[in-house]
């Protein structure tokens, strides 16, 4: 439980930093820092599921920290999802739309790119 809350502790302060830098950098609806956690996430997860499955390249700590740990503390589909239900509330359809379909397809394909990548 240490090693996942470890893991943790540093994907949220992450996730964190991350939302906090893009909500200065960029002034739109679109909800830039949450999209771009939630990707980033599925790389790292598809890159150490893949080191898993490549000859257990990692120990069951290393996938607890990283897996568990991180990536569940990293992102987020409560705000992910959240953010689709306010954009809706505020009309931005579209935006919303976007949001959604470009979050599942990048997601997908970062998955498979991080577990191809260590093969």
């Amino acid at each position: 439980m240490l090693i996942a809350g470890a893991g943790g502790f540093v994907g949220t302060c992450g996730r964190y930093l991350i939302g906090r830098w893009m909500a200065v950098a960029f002034h739109g609806v679109f909800p830039l820092g949450t999209f771009i956690v939630n990707v980033l996430g599925c790389f790292v997860i598809g890159l150490c599921l893949g080191l898993i499955e490549k000859a257990n390249l990692l120990s069951a700590n290393e996938s607890l920290l990283l897996v568990t740990g991180f990536c569940g503390g990293f992102t987020t589909f409560s705000t992910f999802a959240n953010d689709i239900f306010t954009l809706g509330n505020r009309g931005e359809w579209l935006t919303s739309i976007l949001y959604l379909v470009a979050s599942l397809v990048c997601g997908l394909l970062l998955v498979w790119l991080g577990r191809v990548l260590i093969r």
